[in-house]
């Protein structure tokens, strides 16, 4: 079972920081140069500062951008823009969100859970992750000593108990309201006894799940290694010991989860008129025009082709004989064979274009469909490949199964924002 508890969060001061619309933003691995930018002018205070701070000409191992996120965040705590609650809290997030013409609400709980690596099988991942983004976010919490942005977790409530003991609690009167790019936050910091008792005995049975965040998470446990090896008679309450998660519930309502299309480009000519010739001997192959792009239409495959072929998408269902586990060196779990990301991976990028397992600069991702489209249409990139999004049970089912889907599977949407409140690494939970 998880441990699940409050925490005195470090906070922005509501009466230097009333605008809140202008501090938050999305976690480090969504930022685009472009965006950073544009979030350093939208405020000085803005949360990018500390998440992801600018790199400057000539920097190096004593001024850097983790350095500059260490002063900012020292700065603005010796200034009271960013305060410490003087009491462990809970702190309940409400997101309002636009979805296509409708709108829908995410409900998600702020707690510090105890980190346990994934064999004691109490947390579970879903992905797979990639060194590079680890030892940046490691480096930042080694500089900063601070978690600035949340795990996205998720726990079984199938009653929906705990979330309507929530909702009872949090009728008004948030520390923040907020509204930015039609998203709505309130967020409330909860401290009653009866209510953070009764609220711990619900979380505590639960396994947690890794929605969102799982470089995040390795990288925690890789820092409390660290400070472990620093402190080897530790008491085992350590802040360190435990990492920042927003926690939401499977049946929470608005949980959307968007696909991830890869974006191909480079093949060459022999390599691509080879694709095309085989193709058809791995899947069934329907033509249908290019509207088809934009809907999750399973008539002609799970899996879809655009630019392959002009003026059409090729719809693509695996033949029955064609099995995953066939093309792996290392047999998986049935249910990651039946993934359509599973089958993209191994049959089309591998088997079929030849590209490398890990990282290649011939693959691009984007959680747009018509994004995706577009590129291609312009040129920029051969074909894309087309996914339909994932249902979030298959989520608990691939980590039920001790297994992990391909990195870049799944885009929960919205991402959880930066800087709503920050865990403090230091001192004891």
């Amino acid at each position: 079972m998880a441990e699940v508890s409050e925490f005195k969060g470090i906070r922005y001061n509501p009466e230097k920081i009333p605008y809140m619309a202008e501090i938050i933003c999305p976690p480090y691995d969504v930022i685009s140069p472009q965006e950073q930018r544009a979030l350093y002018d939208r405020n000085k205070y803005n949360m990018v500062r500390l998440e992801q701070a600018l790199e400057q000409k000539g920097d190096d191992a004593k001024n850097n951008k983790y350095t500059r996120s260490k002063d900012t965040f020292n700065m603005w705590l010796k200034e009271g823009i960013l305060v410490q609650d003087t009491v462990p809290n809970y702190y309940v997030h409400e997101h309002i969100f636009e979805m296509g013409e409708s709108k829908k609400r995410r409900l998600g709980i702020f707690a510090c859970v105890r980190l346990e690596p994934w064999e004691n099988k109490v947390v579970f991942p879903h992905e797979f992750t990639m060194s590079g983004a680890k030892t940046d976010r490691l480096n930042l919490m080694k500089t900063c000593s601070a978690g600035f942005s949340p795990i996205f977790g998720l726990y079984e409530d199938p009653g929906g108990k705990i979330n309507q003991m929530v909702l009872t609690r949090v009728k008004g009167n948030p520390v923040y309201s907020f509204s930015f790019n039609g998203d709505s936050h309130r967020f409330w910091a909860v401290n009653e006894p009866e209510f953070v008792q009764r609220l711990s005995y619900f979380l505590i049975p639960k396994p947690i799940y890794i929605a969102d965040g799982h470089h995040r998470y390795e990288t925690a446990l890789a820092y409390r290694d660290y400070r472990k090896q620093l402190n080897p008679h530790g008491s085992g309450s350590e802040a360190y010991n435990y990492v920042m998660m927003e926690l939401v519930s499977f049946n929470d309502p608005g949980i959307v989860i968007l696909p991830i299309h890869r974006m191909v480009k480079g093949i060459d000519a022999e390599t691509m008129k080879r694709f095309k010739k085989e193709i058809s001997g791995y899947f069934t192959v329907i033509e249908a025009p290019p509207e088809i792009v934009s809907l999750n239409d399973n008539r002609i495959g799970s899996i879809k082709l655009y630019g392959l072929e002009k003026g059409k998408v090729l719809g693509l269902s695996l033949l029955p004989k064609i099995k995953v586990n066939d093309f792996l060196t290392e047999k998986r779990s049935d249910a990651y064979g039946k993934l359509d990301v599973s089958i993209v991976q191994h049959v089309i990028c591998e088997k079929l274009l030849g590209l490398p397992a890990g990282d290649t600069d011939k693959l691009a991702y984007t959680p747009s469909g018509e994004a995706a489209a577009k590129l291609v249409d312009e040129g920029q990139f051969q074909f894309t490949i087309l996914l339909n999004p994932l249902p979030v049970k298959t989520i608990k089912m691939i980590a039920d199964a001790n297994d992990r889907m391909p990195r870049k599977s799944t885009f929960f949407y919205p991402k959880l924002p930066s800087g709503l409140v920050i865990y403090r690494l230091d001192g004891e939970v």
